[in-house]
Order: C-alpha cells, then sequence, then structure tokens
C-alpha cells in the first residue's frame, strides 16, 4: 500500500470514515522520499527501537518498523484506529497507543512497552503547534533515548539548530542545547504535503548524550535566567536580569564581570559556557 499516495489516502481515510481534521494540524507526507529519510537519518537500525509520536496513516511508522527492531507509536486521535489497522496489518512489530504524549509519562511508556531495549530512538512527524512542547517535555523528562528526530517549521528548525551566542539563538535554543546536541538534517518543501502547508518545513535531529553537556548545581536558576534574558534578547542583560532575579543591578554588574562578561552584553551575545557562569555565580550567593 502506498500511503504517500493521495489517491490511496483518500481511499483508506474514506473507506474507514475518517476525514481530515484541520484542529489536530493533520497534513499528509506525498512525498515518498521523505519518511525513509526520516527513518534512516534518526538511527533506525537492527536492535534499536523507536518511538513515534503522530501516526497519521502511518506512512512513517512504516519506514520505522523496516528498520526497527520494536516500534511504540503514541497518536492522539482514536478515530485513526481502524485506518492504521488496515495500513499497518503487515507488521507485527508496531505497538499504536492512543494517547496524549504531553500528558504520558515517556519513562513510564519505556518501561511498559519497550524493557530490554537499550538503544531507543524517538522520530516524529507532529504538528507545528505542539512541537517544541513536545520537544521540551522528552529533554526535560531524560527518558533513555539516543535522540530526537522530529520535521518542523524550517524557521523553527534554524531557530533550535542555531549556534548559542549568535543573533537567531532564542531561550529555546539554550534549552536544547542545554539538553542535546541539535543538527539540520534536511529541509522539505511544502509542496511535499497534503494539504500544502504555507510554511517550508525541516528535519531536525537532536541527539542527547549519555553525560549532561553541561552542569549547574540550580538547573531551576539556569532556565529563569534563560527565560528571563531571552524575554527581551536585543537590549541589554543587566536590566531583565536584574529585575528577573531580584538583584542589585551594581552587585549584579560585578557578577558578570567576574564571569568575563561585559554589563552592556545582550543576551544572543552568551555562550552557553556564559550562561552556566552566571548561574553559578549567583547559585553561590543565595
Amino acid at each position: 500500500m502506498e500511503l504517500t499516495n493521495i489517491g490511496t489516502i483518500k481511499d483508506v481515510m474514506t473507506r474507514n470514515g475518517v476525514s481530515f481534521t484541520k484542529s489536530l494540524g493533520q497534513n499528509f507526507l506525498i512525498n515518498p522520499t521523505v519518511c525513509p529519510k526520516i527513518a534512516e537519518m534518526g538511527g533506525c537500525q537492527k536492535g534499536t527501537a523507536a518511538i513515534e509520536i503522530g501516526t497519521g496513516i502511518g506512512v512513517l511508522t512504516k519506514e520505522l518498523a523496516l528498520r526497527c527492531d520494536r516500534v511504540v507509536a503514541v497518536e492522539v486521535d482514536e478515530r485513526l484506529r481502524p485506518v492504521l489497522e488496515e495500513t499497518l496489518a503487515e507488521f507485527d512489530n508496531i505497538e499504536v497507543v492512543f494517547a496524549d504524549i504531553l500528558k504520558t509519562d515517556v519513562n513510564s511508556l519505556i518501561s511498559e512497552k519497550l524493557s530490554g531495549y537499550d538503544d531507543i530512538v524517538v522520530c516524529a512527524n507532529l504538528p507545528y503547534y505542539i512541537t517544541s512542547p513536545v520537544i521540551m517535555k522528552l529533554l526535560e523528562e531524560r527518558p533513555h533515548i539516543r535522540s530526537i528526530t522530529v520535521m518542523v517549521q524550517k524557521e523553527a528548525a534554524e531557530r533550535l539548530c542555531a549556534e548559542v551566542g549568535s543573533r537567531e539563538c532564542g531561550a529555546v535554543t539554550a534549552a536544547v542545547n542545554y539538553y542535546s546536541t541539535p543538527k539540520l538534517l534536511f529541509k522539505v518543501g511544502r509542496g511535499s504535503f497534503m494539504p500544502s502547508p504555507n510554511v517550508d518545513s525541516a528535519v531536525i535531529r537532536l541527539d542527547i548524550p549519555e553525560k549532561p553537556r553541561f552542569t549547574v548545581s540550580d538547573e531551576k536558576l539556569f532556565f529563569k535566567i534563560v527565560r528571563s534574558s531571552f524575554a527581551q534578547r536585543r537590549k541589554q542583560l543587566l536590566n531583565p536580569l536584574s529585575s528577573a532575579l531580584g538583584i542589585d543591578k551594581q552587585e549584579l554588574a560585578k557578577m558578570l564581570a567576574d564571569c568575563g562578561i561585559k554589563t552592556t552584553a545582550r543576551p544572543e551575545e552568551l555562550k552557553m559556557e556564559d550562561i552556566v557562569a552566571i548561574c553559578e555565580i549567583i547559585s553561590r550567593t543565595k
């Protein structure tokens, strides 16, 4: 069954009484080259288990199952159950869990469904409006996974994969870099989907190291610094940080100077090492 064929898509949806739902941000891939590349560049191979988030009609699910030993797919739209029973009927290494990933304990999911697998990857073709919340949930829960490969809007991909310390960097860039090493894999034109969205897309992979890339003594403080700083990333760092943390400007200016950071520095100029240094010097004064 060609799951990227527009005729097949319409036929299988109609036959199972399922209509396209804009509210769920559903766009179906009709470019047959995209999902194989996601699966391969996402690290799917023998001995690997995959968690997929958002199945659609199963086009990426199928490619994951062809390469991985086991696939657990989490899909929020219960109406797709009969569709997936048909499109994935030939595979015995797929289990579809109908649940909202944002309300799912990923570590418990792995313990229950993927016990015994040491090499686990996440692959997803998500509705764009929940991409960042899903990525941050996966990173913050620290499940035992090797990488997250996901399709996002091209602009979001460029922002997520930007260098910390560049003009493109934002709070989410710093957060993603704290937990992982992001890489932009390839771009996907809007014509690859039905219906065609108004933006181009890109596939990124977040490689998660066994040991944290950066270590701070107070993670809550670290992310408070990130959020408050990048809320006004074009402005000098001193004012928003002083206000958010309740620290006198002169005292904070001395702390920044002790970290080798100019008091006139803007958040977008900070490297990850700078943000870590600020966090550590502030945490020592508490």
